[in-house]
């Protein structure tokens, strides 16, 4: 029960984060739109083309986040769910970044994203890759393979720090 309140504080914070944020300004979270999308906003301007689909700010700003949910995972597995052990560490974080992944794959992307008149940026309004879902669950598997090491490395400090 403990694991399934902590999965759902996790997809609430990572909504009350990324919501706004993509809201605020589509074009600043223009390196997560499908290529297609991406590469019109260069045509038209809206961007600049870069050689590389992430920016160095966009790189720090990830990291920084990781290494923020990495310790704070490591802070409530060891205080509240008294994980001793590498597994306990590294199981009871891949779920609750699994639920974070496939939400947001599933619940933001899929059914919002692609449906959402406010994360069109005009000029590429009538564009189908707004509803290519593949896209999405390609990138959730890209960051399920993400969690793999960042799990393990949670697992590897609970059981040092317990």
């Amino acid at each position: 029960m403990l694991l399934t309140i902590e999965c759902l504080i996790g997809v609430l914070l990572f909504t009350l984060i990324v919501v706004p944020m993509d809201l605020k300004n589509p074009l600043g979270v223009i390196s997560d739109y499908p290529p297609a999308i991406r590469k019109r906003c260069i045509e038209l301007g809206l961007c600049k083309e870069t050689e590389k689909r992430f920016s160095v700010k966009d790189i720090i700003r990830k990291t920084l986040a990781v290494i923020i949910l990495i310790a704070l995972a490591v802070l409530v597995l060891v205080k509240i769910n008294h994980a001793q052990t590498f597994l306990q560490g590294f199981g009871n974080a891949m779920v609750i970044w699994l639920s974070i992944t496939w939400f947001d794959a599933l619940v933001i992307d899929c059914l919002w994203f692609c449906h959402s008149r406010r994360m069109k940026i005009p000029g590429t309004e009538d564009m189908e890759e707004y509803k290519d879902y593949l896209f999405h669950i390609k990138q959730s598997c890209i960051g399920t393979l993400i969690g793999l090491p960042a799990c393990a490395l949670i697992g590897l400090l609970v059981m040092l720090l317990s």
